[in-house]
């Protein structure tokens, strides 16, 4: 009898599940025991279980692809009609293949850090705790939520997925980054947890993972800077981040992992902040476990979240375990990481990092707060409580411009402690950046109190920036005599890891002064307008031309169209965009509605994108072919633009820094070597 893709599919995952029980099995032995065979065993099964999840993906892949509507998650969310693209990342669209794509990934990056991690004490602890998270989530996939459930009658199509899913390609995206992120940061957490079995909670693990955090804060980084876009391009508001529960979870564990990545420096130059490195990663690891509860538990109302699901309870269980197992072992193993050394002067670069990571973490609770109180109040009371934009806006602003202020200061800052005279100095050129920057802005128009406050301190940050790269580049250049340019060429190869910080650190300027305009400056209107005539907006003619439909409207009203011809149809309006007399560009904002899930429509806007702000145009109210006008909801958004831009400067600024320079691979070469010795 020949096996259908369901079966394949569940065979593919039990497999998995067996193959994990025993990596962990033989990891746990072999570190106990100092057995090489068995750890040699657990890293071949950590590769085996990425081949059976790997097989488990392909399968899902066939099925969706092939149209096999025995399997339950394709009937449920795939549809004949849906591009290729749809059908491709329907994988990630619900649930239980979220949680499939969740866990590959996971297996994935067990594998290569079976692959590639050098041999010592350190790798089959860290294996194996990477093992048993992943175990809870093939467990989970294989018992909880599979998505290989063979349907007994088959449906002979299904409705789609998602609408606002299938409504713009940055879905291909912008989840794949996030998920990279997440679990980017198992790692070090492994790491962490392993040094702490071993009582090694030195620099050893923070060197062995250093790379490996900054690629999983990269990914995350990516996913929220593509999720603010897809939010901007998708829902139709005019804005980008709405403090929704489902962002505030991503956002969060970006804000520790950012502290730990800082602290990581004070641990390795002053053996400092040892607790508070392995607290930061557990803390990271464990908001990183909450968000995925919140999100696929259903207890958060949200256009991001899946909604009601049967995994809530074991995420919430495996959070809690987590969470007490962590922390638990950090106070069993309290003597071993509190700090010996003490802080010389406040005024220190050690300093400057000690009080960035209170203000990331302060910001960290505020959100945490935020998101859970009407969790926790409706808990209680039974009443409905919201916690809106004012309160999150209210306490975050303050917060980043003293973190934006100590982005600057700190690494002009020396370690130990900061000589007066220099100090002095450097705090001249800063302020004289930050007067300047604000006087500019100042002349611009730009008069509110916040507003003024971030270019002052973006020029504040660009000047500190300038002295960075002078304070290296100057001397090197009069000791040598070589050329300035040539000089600042090789700094920047040799001092990749430094550099790269830097390119991210001129990335997150320009993502401030796009969110304060953009935020600030903002001018929204809704507007009617009949078609063939025009309206004035901040010195734009909008011109109506007539209905938009796709597909067209002869096609619309012969009737001869069916389900199964497309995907969706979109009806809305051609509007002009003119600056005096020059055509700048034709927009189309529509409804789409996915002939799967009619029901559902989706505004979609459409953006004129310029450097300096956008046009941003969304369909308000009722439409349809018969309209002889359209109402408009019309948006200037100053500087959103470079919120994208700074997004990928800072993502750019990451993937420098972990590009290997000679010295790095040389001292590479050294740690490997000194391991197999």
């Amino acid at each position: 009898m020949d096996l259908s893709l369901g079966q394949l599919g569940m065979a593919s995952l039990w497999l998995a599940f067996a193959l994990a029980i025993y990596a962990i099995f033989a990891g746990v032995m072999g570190a106990l025991k100092r057995d090489a065979r068995l750890q040699t065993s657990a890293r071949f099964a950590a590769v085996a279980v990425f081949l059976a999840l790997t097989t488990a993906i392909g399968i899902m892949e066939t099925a969706l692809l092939s149209n096999d509507f025995s399997v339950k998650y394709v009937a449920e969310h795939s549809r004949l009609a849906s591009p290729t693209w749809v059908k491709v990342v329907t994988l990630w669209s619900a649930l239980e293949g979220s949680v499939l794509f969740w866990g590959w990934l996971l297996t994935g990056y067990t594998a290569l850090l079976a692959i590639t991690a050098p041999n010592n004490v350190l790798r089959p602890w860290a294996l194996s705790i990477m093992q048993m998270v992943q175990l809870f989530f093939i467990s989970v996939v294989t018992f909880i939520a599979n998505p290989f459930i063979v349907m007994a009658v088959p449906p002979l199509d299904g409705p789609g997925a998602n609408p606002l899913l299938q409504n713009h390609w940055m879905m291909a995206v912008h989840p794949v980054l996030l998920y990279l992120g997440y679990v980017g940061l198992t790692v070090p957490f492994s790491y962490a947890m392993a040094a702490l079995i071993t009582r090694r909670p030195g620099i050893e693990w923070m060197t062995q993972t250093r790379t490996w955090t900054l690629v999983g804060w990269g990914f995350l980084s990516a996913g929220i800077i593509a999720g603010g876009w897809w939010s901007y391009e998708v829902l139709g508001w005019g804005g980008y981040w709405a403090w929704d529960p489902v962002e505030n979870v991503s956002f969060m564990p970006w804000l520790t992992a950012t502290a730990f990545i800082h602290s990581v420096q004070v641990q390795e130059r002053r053996r400092m902040l040892k607790s508070w490195n392995v607290m930061l990663i557990v803390l990271t690891f464990s908001l990183s476990i909450l968000g995925t509860f919140l999100i696929r538990s259903g207890v958060v109302s949200s256009v991001h979240a899946f909604g009601d699901g049967p995994v809530g309870p074991f995420f919430l269980g495996f959070f809690i375990l987590v969470a007490l197992s962590a922390f638990g072992l950090v106070a069993w193993r309290w003597d071993q990481v509190r700090d010996n050394a003490e802080l010389d002067a406040a005024i220190s670069r050690e300093g400057s990092y000690l009080a960035g990571n209170v203000l990331f973490l302060a910001m960290a609770f505020a959100v945490l707060l935020g998101t859970l109180f009407p969790l926790i109040v409706e808990a209680i009371s039974g009443n409905k409580v919201t916690v809106g934009a004012p309160f999150f806006n209210q306490v975050s602003i303050p917060i980043w411009l003293l973190i934006f202020l100590l982005m600057g200061i700190g690494p002009l800052l020396p370690w130990r402690k900061a000589e007066e005279q220099s100090l002095k100095k450097n705090l001249l050129f800063l302020l004289m950046g930050a007067l300047l920057s604000a006087g500019l802005a100042f002349i611009l128009g730009i008069h509110r109190v916040y507003p003024l406050l971030t270019f002052a301190l973006a020029g504040f940050n660009l000047v500190s920036l300038g002295l960075l790269i002078g304070g290296a580049v100057v001397p090197r250049a009069r000791l040598s005599g070589r050329n300035v340019l040539l000089v600042f060429k090789q700094y920047a190869f040799e001092s990749k890891r430094r550099f790269g910080s830097m390119i991210v650190h001129f990335g997150v300027i320009v993502i401030a002064l796009g969110v304060m305009a953009s935020s600030a400056y903002r001018v929204d209107q809704q507007m009617r307008i009949d078609y063939g005539s025009s309206a004035q907006f901040q010195g734009y003619e909008l011109k109506a031309v007539g209905p938009y439909t796709y597909p067209e409207l002869s096609i619309l009203q012969s009737g001869t169209l069916t389900e199964q011809d497309v995907s969706h149809i979109s009806i809305g309006a051609k509007v002009e965009v003119w600056r005096g007399s020059k055509l700048l560009k034709v927009l189309n904002p529509r409804i789409n509605r996915f002939l799967g899930r009619p029901e559902q429509p989706v505004p979609t806007p459409s953006v004129l994108y310029t450097p300096w702000h956008d046009i941003y145009l969304n369909i308000s109210g009722e439409l349809n072919a018969d309209s002889t006008s359209v109402t408009l909801r019309v948006v200037q958004s100053p500087l959103v633009t470079w919120i994208w831009l700074g997004g990928l400067i800072v993502v750019l600024g990451t993937a420098y820094a972990l590009s290997p320079s000679r010295r790095r691979l040389r001292e590479t070469h050294e740690l490997r070597g000194s391991a197999q010795a």
